[in-house]
């Protein structure tokens, strides 16, 4: 059953814009799969599905590895500009805050961004943090994420 429901989704990802869980919830029951709230998100944790913004400015789900050839590095300085709403550190670790539903979108910009003295980020709904390789670059790397927000 999962792997149907996994495949379906990726269906419905491909062919059609689904901005929230709500939404692919609703597209899988009408494709005939009963699932819960919880289902979709576990489906959408294991299938790594990510948001990325649509030609209006909305976000939708999608692939990670479809997207490493479509957004470029400009694009990925965008998101990381347009939605970082503060920036905060300690000691090797520095969190930002971003519009609810797009932390997800920035930490992938700054993931491909491959900054050297970023090892890895976590991202929840509107919260980012960033581990970074010594506390001597904290300070570099907001420069950084402020700069392009400037």
């Amino acid at each position: 059953m999962k792997l149907s429901r996994q495949e379906a989704i990726k269906q419905i990802i491909r062919t059609q814009n689904i901005e929230t869980q709500s939404d692919l919830a609703e597209a899988l029951k009408k494709a005939g799969f009963n699932v819960t709230q919880a289902t979709v998100s576990r489906d959408i944790k294991d299938m790594f599905l990510i948001k990325i913004p649509d030609e209006e400015g909305h976000y939708k789900y999608s692939f990670p590895s479809e997207q490493n050839q479509m957004i470029t590095p400009d694009h990925l300085e965008d998101m990381l500009r347009n939605y970082t709403l503060t920036v905060t550190a300690s000691e090797n670790l520095i969190v930002l805050h971003t519009p609810p539903g797009t932390a997800q979108a920035v930490a992938y910009a700054l993931d491909h961004l491959n900054w050297k003295e970023v090892l890895g980020t976590i991202a929840g709904d509107d919260t980012i943090l960033l581990v970074i390789d010594q506390r001597e670059h904290v300070e570099e790397v907001k420069q950084k994420i402020l700069q392009k927000k400037g």
